[in-house]
């Protein structure tokens, strides 16, 4: 059996009163969080971090508290697990890493869990709605 590991966040910013999350839509067509796969021995806050920079441009910070799991076989004979932080940008100005993502939006909580593919996203997005309790922080 291979064991993959992946690590990445559930971005927001803030614009005016609004609280708007940001989407990927990748190259292989499906719309995602931001994410990817751990290099040598790089914590998981490190691999999230150089994920986020390589794919979106965006420089974040993490929020306190927020560390969601989620497993899964990509194909036959593999296991793979990614967890999930919650981070906030201080900009929506983007730049997409062409060979992986094909377009960034930033959308308010609702058109963005319509815009997800996979239900362990809109399930993680969902948490990360709930730990910030829609106060805008």
């Amino acid at each position: 059996m291979i064991y993959e590991k992946s690590c990445g966040a559930v971005i927001y910013a803030l614009t005016d009163s609004t609280r708007l999350y940001l989407v990927e839509h990748m190259q292989k067509g499906h719309c995602s969080i931001c994410k990817g796969h751990v290099e040598g021995d790089e914590t998981e806050h490190q691999t999230a971090s150089r994920e986020i920079l390589e794919e979106t441009g965006l420089t974040v910070t993490f929020v306190d508290g927020f560390r969601e799991t989620i497993s899964y076989s990509p194909y036959e004979g593999c296991m793979k697990t990614v967890v999930f932080f919650l981070a906030r940008a201080d900009s929506t100005d983007v730049t997409a890493q062409e060979e992986e993502v094909r377009q960034i939006f930033w959308l308010p909580f609702k058109e963005a869990m319509k815009a997800l593919t996979f239900e362990s996203d809109r399930e993680t997005l969902q948490k990360a709605e709930t730990f910030l309790g829609g106060s805008n922080q």
